[in-house]
């Protein structure tokens, strides 16, 4: 799927920051509309069915804010409650049942889901044109081969972003600090997919200041509250903090960093509100591809 934004989408800034709750508002503004628009055209509203491992406190938010978020947008929800105890093959064959209903359009299966359980054979369960979270292998390659697919909703947030405040990646050094199957990697494919040179840092990165030092785009996703030093941020360098901790704390540290960065996400208010944005308007894209009708028409 192309992260192309459109032109109502661009942003110009009034300082450094990247104002991305005020852009998710307008991507999920246009997502409201297409979603009356195809049920208007066809009779059916889109529809993302959520999975629910246990009862973890973080998890029960998240899926609650995501149906409120698809209610706001005329998207249907369908919510799968399963105990903590559930096997993998039990998971497995409630995604499998999601994945055959015509009346899925797109599946969320929440994670973690727990230790005993094989993540990646659960997500696997999800059919293609039904991964509006970008989380098989399938949505995966399409992102590194840049094919028509799915993107992960917080890689493709960043992209979104990253467009609407034109910041020109080609030839530019991206250093993405995390490794991650939904985050780190699929967003450094997208890096390199606009022609920006890609360096993947992680835990067992040797000397990884002097590495962001050199860093034109510091996209931070490791989940360590301050990692990143201000003072280690190259001047003019833009910042994408996708790092939540505990206090609302990033994994930059925001003050200082904003002091060099030419451009920065503030957490919360820039990377979050763009992830439940994609999913949304990924979850009418493939509504609207599985009625036969194309999108955007």
């Amino acid at each position: 799927m192309s992260t192309t934004t459109q032109n109502s989408e661009k942003t110009r800034p009034t300082d450094n920051l990247m104002d991305g709750t005020g852009l998710a508002r307008r991507l999920v503004q246009q997502t409201t509309e297409a979603a009356a628009d195809l049920l208007r055209r066809t009779g059916t509203a889109p529809c993302l069915a959520t999975v629910l491992v246990g009862e973890d406190p973080a998890s029960v938010t998240y899926v609650r804010m995501k149906q409120n978020r698809c209610a706001g947008a005329g998207i249907r929800s369908r919510h799968v409650a399963l105990p903590a105890s559930v096997s993998t093959a039990e998971l497995v064959d409630a995604v499998a049942v999601l994945s055959a209903d015509p009346d899925v359009h797109g599946i969320l299966l929440q994670h973690p889901v727990g230790p005993h359980i094989d993540e990646r054979a659960a997500f696997e369960a999800i059919a293609p044109e039904k991964d509006v979270d970008g989380v098989t292998m399938h949505s995966f390659a399409a992102m590194g081969f840049g094919l028509p697919g799915f993107v992960s909703c917080t890689p493709g947030g960043i992209m979104r972003l990253l467009d609407a405040y034109d910041v020109d990646l080609a030839g530019k050094h991206a250093v993405v600090v995390g490794r991650s199957a939904i985050l780190g990697k699929p967003v450094g494919m997208l890096l390199l997919g606009q022609d920006a040179t890609v360096t993947y840092c992680h835990s067992r990165t040797s000397d990884l200041p002097a590495l962001v030092r050199e860093a034109d785009v510091v996209v931070a996703a490791v989940g360590r509250p301050r990692l990143i030093a201000g003072t280690d941020v190259k001047p003019g360098a833009v910042v994408v903090d996708a790092g939540y901790n505990p206090g609302n704390v990033g994994d930059v540290d925001f003050e200082t960093a904003r002091e060099r960065a030419s451009l920065i996400t503030p957490v919360p208010g820039g990377v979050g509100p763009m992830t439940i944005a994609v999913l949304l308007e990924q979850t009418v894209t493939a509504a609207t591809r599985q009625l036969g009708l194309p999108v955007g028409g």
